[in-house]
């Protein structure tokens, strides 16, 4: 099971998780991505320091696991090399990176890799944020299936709130101030939502439904909604329309069911887990 969920820390976290990280504190982030590291390297995983700076700067952020900088199990890493100059990042060819870099660790004996992320460069303008979140949920189908997991932090003094919402819903587990709920990769179902989807998160859960393209897969849409805690009927259709109007939606709440059979959403089918 992947986690899931609002988080108040960033230790516990397995080989497939991914969690979006809101800051204000540059100090708060380091800590957090120090223990989510941390526990990478007690799960044998390969870990990489991601950030802005020069590498003896970003070496004193982790200096508290050094041992494991020693031993080459954790890596500081420019976000230039990982991400590119800055620009809008291609998100496929973004996967293929860190799958060579999973395999490359696999291969070296390591459990998997993990990486804590400051990622507030690569969303810097709106075609650079459409381009990052895709590539969010590109690479959350990815971690779901393969030992990839990564904390990515975003500076809330420099991006807008808008902003945050739309890449923090796109993560299976965040921080506190994020989205009210979230849109991420399942193994047994295209995707699973979890929160409360209503007047609040309609835009942002329009734009998250377009990123993650669901028609890609063929076939009927499945969607584990066993963690939704709401969902208004402005959001069951638009999960209609985002499957081409094929979508069973599984789900422990019965309001659900009733509400989209009085306001008759098409191909809708909601499925009681």
């Amino acid at each position: 099971m992947r986690t899931s969920g609002v988080l108040h820390a960033t230790r516990g976290l397995g080989l497939h998780d991914h969690i979006c990280w809101p800051y204000d504190d540059p100090a708060e982030f380091r800590r957090r991505a120090v223990e989510f590291l941390a526990d990478g390297l007690a799960l044998g995983q390969r870990c990489w320091y991601v950030s802005e700076g020069p590498t003896e700067e970003l070496l004193s952020h982790v200096a508290e696991l050094g041992a494991a900088l020693d031993s080459g199990a954790l890596r500081v890493v420019s976000i230039d090399d990982t991400y590119g100059d800055g620009g809008a990042v291609t998100p496929a060819e973004q996967v293929a990176t860190y799958a060579a870099a999973t395999r490359a660790a696999l291969a070296d004996g390591f459990s998997g890799l993990r990486v804590a992320a400051e990622a507030t460069p690569m969303v810097r303008g709106d075609e650079a944020l459409d381009a990052f979140c895709r590539y969010e949920h590109l690479v959350d189908r990815y971690m779901a299936g393969e030992p990839f997991a990564a904390m990515c932090a975003y500076d809330r003094t420099e991006l807008p709130a808008s902003a945050i919402g739309q890449l923090a819903c796109l993560h299976p587990a965040s921080g506190t101030g994020g989205s009210p709920f979230r849109l991420y990769a399942v193994p047994h179902a295209r995707v699973a939502l979890d929160g409360e989807l209503d007047l609040e998160s309609r835009d942002d859960f329009t734009r998250a439904l377009d990123r993650a393209d669901l028609r890609a897969g063929g076939g009927p849409v499945v969607v584990d909604g066993s963690s939704l805690e709401f969902i208004d009927h402005h959001a069951l259709f638009a999960l209609s329309r985002a499957a081409d109007g094929d979508v069973v939606l599984r789900t422990r709440r019965s309001a659900p069911a009733r509400l989209a059979a009085l306001v008759g959403v098409p191909g809708l089918r909601v499925e009681a887990e």
